[in-house]
């Protein structure tokens, strides 16, 4: 019984790895490659390459290790890389954030009042 609910925990958990593996692989693909250099991150097809061979490590390898050695990439690419992405893209929720079209980097611009 033990064993049982362990293997099932086991599957869950490599099918959330492959699961944010493959997200992240999706995301990297539809960027743009010039984000990635304004955003001064590794190349695209540094990461389609990397978030790749992790798919593929998370469906066929079944060796824990390279599986969170590739996690660890993936969330790499969630926590650094995409919000970057977003943020040189102007992507992200709300749009431009209620800014106006005269918001300069540190602000509003007043016209030199």
């Amino acid at each position: 019984m033990l064993l049982t609910a362990f293997g099932g925990l086991m599957w869950l958990i490599y099918t959330a790895m492959l699961v944010l593996a493959v997200v992240a692989l999706v995301m990297a693909g539809l960027a743009r490659d010039d984000a990635y250099r304004a955003a001064n991150k590794q190349t695209k097809v540094f990461w389609l390459i990397l978030l790749g061979l992790a798919v593929t490590v998370n469906l066929l390898v079944p060796m824990l290790f390279l599986q969170i050695a590739f996690l660890v990439a993936t969330i790499v690419f969630f926590v650094d890389v995409r919000p970057a992405l977003q943020q040189v893209s102007g992507g992200g929720r709300g749009g431009r954030r209620g800014g106006s079209s005269s918001d300069g980097p540190y602000g509003p611009y007043n016209g030199g009042r």
